[in-house]
C-alpha cells in the first residue's frame, strides 16, 4: 500500500500525466511488490516557479520538467529503495519523457498503524488486512 505523492510543473496534458502515473504504479508492482488494485496516488501541479529543486552540488541542471516523488510506505529494505529509483529513473525516462536529472524521489517509512484506508477504522491493526 505505497502512497504515492507525484509533484510536477504545470503544462502537460492529461494523458501525459496519466502515463507518468500508471509508470509509477507499474513500477510500485513490480518493485515493491504492491498488491494489484493496491492504488494510491496524489498527483499535485505546480506553477512555474513553485518547485525550487537544486541539485544538491551533484553537477546537474534541472528544468521546468522536474518531477519530485515522494513514497510512503512500510517493510521495504534499501535493495528494494535502490531497485524502487534506478527503475523509476529508466522507465520514467522511456516512457513519460522525464529527465533522469529532473527526478527526485523520496522514501518515507512508516508502520501498521499508520494507515487507515476508510470507516475510521485501522484496518491492518484491526485484521482486514
Amino acid at each position: 500500500m505505497p502512497l504515492v505523492r507525484i509533484d510536477l510543473v504545470e503544462g502537460r496534458t492529461d494523458g501525459q500525466v496519466r502515463t507518468l502515473a500508471d509508470t509509477v504504479q507499474q513500477v510500485m508492482l513490480d518493485v515493491f511488490a504492491a498488491p494489484p488494485r493496491d492504488r494510491y496516488q496524489v498527483i499535485h501541479e505546480h506553477k512555474p516557479g513553485r518547485i525550487i529543486a537544486e541539485d544538491t552540488g551533484l553537477g546537474f541542471e534541472r528544468t521546468d520538467g522536474v518531477v519530485v516523488i515522494q513514497v510512503t510506505e512500510q517493510g521495504r529494505d534499501d535493495d528494494q529503495k535502490k531497485a524502487l529509483y534506478r527503475a523509476l529513473a529508466d522507465r520514467l525516462e522511456a516512457e513519460a519523457s522525464v529527465r533522469p536529472q529532473d527526478l527526485i524521489v523520496s522514501i518515507v517509512a512508516n508502520t501498521s498503524a499508520d494507515w487507515s484506508f476508510g470507516l475510521g477504522r485501522a484496518q491492518f491493526l484491526e485484521g482486514d488486512l
